[in-house]
């Protein structure tokens, strides 16, 4: 699995165990809903750090919570 098809995964993760829809967590993240449908879009391929820091803020979690799952163990590499 690629750093983005985790990024992916853990955004939908994190917004079944809460019961929230996409356009839910962009509204609490302040930033518009076409910008969280971009990063979960398979020609995204470099979601920024700050918006998944506003995905953070909107959940009410940290960056490290973000990315403390075992959906980020055995990325595959980037360099190719």
């Amino acid at each position: 699995m690629t750093t983005k098809e985790a990024i992916e995964k853990r955004i939908i993760e994190l917004c079944d165990e809460r019961g929230i829809a996409i356009n839910a967590l962009a509204n609490h993240a302040g930033i518009p809903p076409s910008t969280v449908y971009s990063m979960l879009n398979i020609k995204s391929k470099n979601p920024g750090v700050v918006s998944i820091k506003k995905l953070c803020d909107g959940l009410d979690i940290s960056l490290r919570e973000f990315f403390d799952s075992d959906i980020f163990n055995d990325l595959e590499q980037e360099i190719k």
